[in-house]
């Protein structure tokens, strides 16, 4: 082990007894800062305000440099410590436990982000290394004002509640109840499935989507420890990891589901007709009673209350007459439930880009332009056209087929992101028209994104079997449209970039490979549970690599599309992902949680609720009777918002007093000063 110390014997004016440990981080900021001198300066410069040893190591964060601190701390009898490395997102928690076992407050730790805000976002080394000493002096002073800390710890309650009833919400409901702990699986649709329920086939395999989903929506159906709420939507949560209150609305279908017996009478009786824009995606029809589709779970029928007959006039009934056990209940009304449970997940999945925005794609406008989701139907022998691949009359079969790649992705006007499945979609269609038209196949692509396990194997078989793939983006030419009808043909306008010309090039039908959106109300969602949502509108994670399944606010997780676009397989390991990091908490009946935290002054608050709506994670109550704010100490993650928007300064943030956060300003303007000679 090789590393440089520079110890000072002296004694220092204060009763702090300081370390200042400086990572090298290989080369991350040994590259651009340099590290011996920052410790050489601490040591010299600092020593007067209570550092008594100043260290530089290689990894800091390795076995090797967590023992040089734990060694000094014993030793030397070290009170503070101040580590200059990364993030602290990343290891605050691994200096502490060093900490920890060398019998100090881990609380009194400090750690300095010299990588990420200074040698990441610097060049001039000078400049870095004057920064990384500048920070490690505000360091310094902060670690002075700490105070020991102790955790709070909680219970877990073992009940778990699941948002969302596709995939991703299936696989983790599944895996925890198969655990023996039991989940409330919370849909708002009339039955579990999500999208995958309307899909056909699935790639690279071309598995039956239905077979291999069927099975476990009748697992979770029969499930002892899953109650399946369905037709229901969350509308309040309160409280805190291990101990969540859900209020939760159980819509009324109108039928009794004690009574139902899912025979189906209701819906063959039922004489009112309804386009099916939410199964079908428009192409089909259900009735004005209705269960989406034959393998539904529950098997319960809803009714459309807007489009039934009985509601609109007062008439009809039919479906009342003809049930046998009297199942209907028109005058049935919602129900509130109040669910306890120790922890959330949010598997509220995506929605499909509305390709009614790319104008120039005739999508609304010209009949046979299909989106993704409609060739799903279209595809499926349950469909509305039984599976028949036909025009918009219902009777022609294409000829000829063009499928556009990345509508509404990778484009700066619309989602600049991959939407992840397009591509490997627009390949699978391109197989199932080849093998139900024999049509010719053109699929109009940016790039080819096969890269998980047989994705391009499915991209090689598709080739073979005849598809022709022009690269470049369907796009103008003056003012032609990108698509066009012309003599009873759509005309694909499209700059072929491996030829270096314009093709316009005659089709039957044109599919359009529509991305994956945030669920419109994904923002709202994140308000009611107290996370946060990207500037996409996806939930955010912890951490994008670390941490994709756990969010900001202890307890609640996130799986599936509700993250970012992803397939179903990366949709099933996330969802059994955040089923795993559920099961551990169970697992442990109590959690500690970080004690940084914000609380309020009672005498200096004035009771002005600006701070009341300002908390992203709904931790602030108002007390009418005495006219104060509090702040539930579990539930608060320590931000700071309240801290700085409340106006008379009645709130003071754990670890982020004042007094820590001036000492710290004064800190950064304090280089190279020593202290003044003491007269004799």
């Amino acid at each position: 082990m090789t590393e440089n110390m520079i110890e000072n014997t002296s004694s220092n004016d204060g009763q702090e007894k300081i370390g200042v440990y400086v990572c090298h981080c290989g080369t991350n900021i040994a590259g651009v800062v340099d590290v011996v001198q920052v410790a050489e300066w601490a040591a010299k410069y600092l020593k007067h305000r209570g550092v008594v040893i100043a260290r530089e190591y290689k990894f800091m964060c390795s076995s090797l440099g967590q023992e040089l601190i734990e060694k000094d701390i014993k030793e030397l009898g070290l009170n503070r410590v101040i580590v200059a490395a990364c993030s602290p997102h990343l290891h605050e928690k691994t200096f502490r436990t060093a900490c920890a076992n060398a019998g100090l407050n881990p609380f009194l730790c400090e750690m300095v982000s010299i990588r990420e805000q200074v040698s990441w976002v610097h060049t001039d080394k000078a400049a870095a290394t004057a920064k990384a000493k500048a920070m490690i002096s505000g360091g310094v002073e902060r670690v002075r004002h700490h105070v020991p800390l102790e955790p709070m710890t909680v219970p877990i309650n073992p009940a778990t509640l699941i948002v969302g009833g596709g995939i991703a919400g299936i696989q983790s409901a599944l895996e925890i109840a198969d655990a023996g702990f039991h989940v409330y699986l919370v849909e708002r649709e009339p039955s579990i499935g999500g999208h995958m329920a309307q899909f056909d086939k699935t790639f690279p395999t071309l598995d039956c989507s239905a077979c291999i989903l069927t099975p476990k929506m009748v697992d979770v159906g029969s499930h002892p420890n899953i109650t399946l709420l369905t037709w229901s939507e969350v509308e309040k949560v309160e409280g805190y990891v291990g101990s969540f209150t859900v209020t939760v609305r159980k819509k009324a279908r109108k039928v009794d589901e004690e009574l139902c017996t899912g025979c189906g009478i209701c819906q063959e009786k039922c004489p009112k007709k309804v386009i099916d824009n939410v199964f079908e995606a428009g192409l089909g029809y259900r009735k004005a009673v209705y269960t989406p589709f034959p393998q539904a779970v529950p098997n319960f029928p809803v009714i459309d209350v807007p489009n039934c007959t009985y509601y609109e006039k007062g008439t009809c009934k039919a479906c009342e007459i003809f049930c046998a056990p009297k199942a209907i209940v028109f005058d049935q009304q919602d129900q509130i439930l109040t669910l306890k449970v120790g922890n959330i997940i949010l598997a509220t999945g995506y929605d499909l880009f509305d390709a009614r925005r790319m104008t120039n794609y005739g999508y609304g406008r010209l009949p046979n332009v299909f989106t993704s989701l409609e060739m799903e139907r279209l595809f499926n022998a349950a469909g509305p056209t039984n599976g028949n691949v036909v025009l918009r009359d219902g009777k022609t079969t294409p000829q000829s087929v063009g499928i556009i790649h990345c509508v509404g992705s990778r484009d700066k006007n619309f989602n600049n992101y991959c939407s992840v499945i397009c591509c490997m979609q627009s390949l699978k269609f391109a197989h199932l028209v080849h093998e139900r038209t024999g049509a010719t196949v053109y699929n109009f692509y940016i790039d080819i994104r096969a890269a998980f396990k047989d994705y391009d194997e499915f991209y090689q078989r598709v080739l073979e079997e005849g598809t022709l793939f022009v690269r470049g983006k369907v796009a103008e030419v003056s003012d032609v449209p990108r698509v066009e009808s012309e003599k009873g043909k759509l005309i694909i306008q499209v700059e072929d970039t491996l030829i270096g010309k314009q093709r316009r090039i005659p089709v039957d039908m044109v599919i359009l490979s529509a991305g994956l959106e945030p669920r419109k109300d994904s923002k709202e969602t994140a308000r009611t549970f107290g996370i946060s949502c990207s500037a996409n509108g996806w939930f955010t994670e912890k951490h994008p690599k670390l941490d994709p399944v756990a969010t900001m606010t202890e307890g609640i997780y996130i799986a599936g599309c509700a993250q970012g676009p992803k397939d179903i397989p990366a949709s099933v390991a996330q969802g059994a992902a955040a089923a795993a990091r559920v099961l551990g908490k169970i697992e442990q009946k109590a959690v500690a949680l970080e004690p940084i935290r914000a609380s309020v002054v009672e005498e200096r608050c004035s009771g002005c609720r600006i701070c009341n709506g300002l908390c992203p994670f709904n931790a602030i109550t108002f007390h009418e009777d005495r006219m104060v704010t509090e702040i539930n100490p579990a539930l608060c993650q320590g931000c700071g918002t309240c801290v700085a928007a409340c106006p008379a300064g009645a709130i003071t943030g754990t670890g982020f007093s004042n007094d820590q956060i001036m000492a710290q300003i004064e800190g950064l303007m304090m280089l190279n000063v020593e202290p003044e000679p003491v007269a004799a």
